[in-house]
């Protein structure tokens, strides 16, 4: 029972780590240009976008 506790008493710091993981993917995929032509920062804002949320009709202007 005391680790049920424990969970919630995490909850918020567990929720802040997501949210900055998050933000922070969505501020470089915004900044990044996505036609870079590197292929290991083209794989790193593949993972970015995917967490920043950017996928199916949410992509970035210039990935049409």
């Amino acid at each position: 029972m005391d680790n049920f506790f424990a969970l919630f008493e995490a909850f918020p710091a567990w929720l802040t780590a997501i949210t900055t993981v998050i933000t922070a993917a969505t501020a470089i995929t915004a900044l990044t240009p996505s036609t870079a032509d590197d292929k290991i920062i083209a794989s790193v804002l593949r993972v970015l976008n995917v967490l920043a949320g950017n996928v199916g009709k949410n992509k970035n202007a210039d990935e049409e």
